[in-house]
């Protein structure tokens, strides 16, 4: 190889000799020979020379992307060659002079074990970023800034708030006036890189809401929102962190929540019952506390009320998520442009119970504490208690609710009033939106599942008939499977426990009507099946409508199919 390299400097003596040496010749004589059969021996010489060079560099280059990506700089001091080295394949050979010396056109056999080796490297790297506290708190600097790719390098999940007289703003949590908000990688999770932190801050004081999950196996984290908004009608932050749920965690557990606080009320200067705190992630695992404490004064000094750094904060509260959930809108109260935004996590275990997954929810309409949770509470039954994907109600199911006051309207403090109306259609708008984007996301999903039921007696009874059958494991496997099965919706509407008579029932999946007067109909079951399939194949929303009476009661439920993934993503979460 390196004769391969210094061919030009070479002499003839050494040509003849090496060529002699190849063909097994022991005493190679020297003597002089003609220009032609000169340039012959070079010819043969470069062509064996060279693929003497490839098969060496193609075992440096096995071996040595087995060596976590360190193939550049082997292959460069073990095998020496040079600018004027010319192989003659673009094999190994050029994909190792494209990393030293830039990019070389490549032939497409090779891109593949190119992509294959780079893939090595960064997965080398962000196991190290991970593992070593050093690179840490690079990271925690670089994901602050947005400079690291891969801290927010995930999808946002479409905006389905639904329609009325709102517009939709860009900003999230930083859209409402008085809020600025932050995520970035501080070391959280068992891997990678995708940033893990999160914090939302109120410039003032700001009423504060809050809603829970009823799991009894409740984490320490919900525990400790009670109290603190048991103890005051306002907040300032809010603390998220991806990674351990801290649930199970006994009493350690609440310690390093109060810890948490702390730290959070020390980098901004507030009082630690003026925080409120959000975990997600695997339960039974201790917070990694060194990692947090390090974090969160470089997550307070990098806050911003710029939709960037909301958007940092959505990404940074996912876990299994496929794309990150936030959205904002804007809407005419009392003659003042009043703002709500929020993000939420969510994509797995997910069946509130009067709770939601993990959400945060800003707003700036000046509003009086007792009608704010009330009317907060209201629209998360709305909404977040209206989704399901496996009918598990999860240990941290929090959504946590901010009103700033920095619209400058009246404070509403009547709750028959048309300004507290216009507040809570356009807070049930948003959280609907979210809870719609954490379903259209559930592990595995292929489409988001809306499910109207009409007729009822009232609108918790046909909530109830809309939630059973957006959650009956036999109804989104058929959805899954293209299959119109009415069945499997009429016995989801039965078993709900709400009254109603069998002639009544009415099932219309997309624009084919399944049912009426109770009675299946000779429907066409290709139509409908191919109405499925090609809704599922763009992840578009599958639209399933229930009648069960001339009752005033309406209501809806959101779901999503159940495929093989699945069962693939949960049987592996912790392994």
């Amino acid at each position: 190889a390196r004769f391969n390299a210094d061919r030009h400097s070479a002499s003839p003596v050494l040509l003849h000799f090496c060529l002699s040496a190849c063909i097994g010749s022991s005493k190679p004589a020297i003597p002089l020979v003609p220009v032609h059969q000169f340039c012959l021996v070079v010819a043969i010489l470069d062509k064996l020379s060279s693929l003497l060079y490839l098969q060496h560099a193609h075992k440096l280059h096995n071996y040595s992307a087995a060596r976590t990506g360190a193939m550049q700089i082997t292959m460069q001091q073990s095998v020496g060659f040079t600018q004027s080295a010319r192989p003659i394949c673009s094999g190994p050979i050029e994909r190792t002079r494209s990393m030293i010396r830039g990019p070389v056109q490549r032939q497409p056999r090779c891109s593949t074990h190119l992509r294959a080796s780079l893939q090595a490297l960064t997965g080398a790297r962000r196991q190290s970023a991970v593992q070593c506290k050093a690179r840490r708190s690079v990271s925690v600097i670089r994901a602050a800034g947005g400079n690291e790719a891969n801290t927010f390098a995930i999808p946002a999940a479409p905006i389905l708030i639904p329609k009325g007289p709102w517009k939709e703003i860009d900003g999230c949590v930083c859209a409402p006036r008085g809020f600025k908000a932050q995520g970035m990688f501080s070391g959280m999770r068992a891997k990678g890189p995708k940033a893990d932190l999160a914090l939302v801050v109120a410039d003032e004081p700001a009423v504060s809401a809050g809603v829970f999950t009823t799991n009894v196996m409740c984490a320490a984290p919900v525990t400790y929102c009670r109290e603190v908004l048991a103890a005051s009608d306002t907040a300032r932050a809010v603390l998220i962190n991806a990674g351990q749920a801290n649930a199970a965690t006994g009493s350690e557990g609440d310690k390093n929540t109060r810890q948490s606080a702390d730290a959070v009320a020390k980098a901004l200067g507030i009082g630690a019952g003026e925080v409120l705190i959000e975990s997600t992630g695997v339960i039974g695992r201790q917070l990694k506390m060194e990692a947090l404490l390090e974090g969160v004064p470089v997550l307070a000094e990098s806050l911003g009320a710029d939709a960037e750094s909301a958007l940092h904060a959505a990404v940074a509260i996912t876990t299994t998520d496929l794309v990150s959930k936030s959205a904002a809108l804007e809407v005419q109260i009392g003659g003042k442009a009043v703002r709500v935004g929020g993000i939420a996590k969510g994509s797995g275990m997910i069946h509130p119970n009067m709770a939601t997954m993990l959400s945060v929810v800003t707003c700036d309409a000046a509003v009086e504490p007792k009608l704010w949770r009330a009317l907060f509470k209201r629209a998360a039954v709305k909404s977040f208690n209206q989704i399901t994907v496996d009918g598990d109600t999860s240990t941290n199911d929090t959504v946590l609710g901010l009103a700033s006051g920095a619209a400058g309207n009246a404070v509403i403090s009547d709750s028959k009033s048309e300004e507290a109306a216009q507040l809570e259609a356009a807070v049930t708008a948003l959280l609907q939106g979210l809870a719609k984007s954490i379903a259209w996301d559930g592990e595995g999903a292929t489409c988001l599942m809306e499910v109207s039921c009409t007729g009822a007696a009232d609108e918790s009874a046909a909530n109830a008939v809309a939630r059973s059958i957006a959650g009956s494991s036999l109804v989104k496997a058929a959805v899954y499977g293209h299959d119109p099965n009415w069945g499997r919706i009429a016995c989801a509407a039965g078993y709900t426990g709400v009254p109603y008579k069998q002639e009544d029932m009415r099932i219309q999946v997309g624009d084919v009507i399944l049912m009426e007067g109770g009675q299946p109909l000779d429907f066409d079951e290709v139509a409908a099946s191919a109405y499925l399939k090609e809704t599922c194949s763009k992840h578009g929303t599958v639209e399933i409508k229930v009648s069960i009476g001339e009752g005033p009661g309406e209501g809806m439920a959101w779901g999503c199919d159940l495929s093989y993934d699945y069962v693939k993503i949960n049987a592996e979460y912790t392994t």
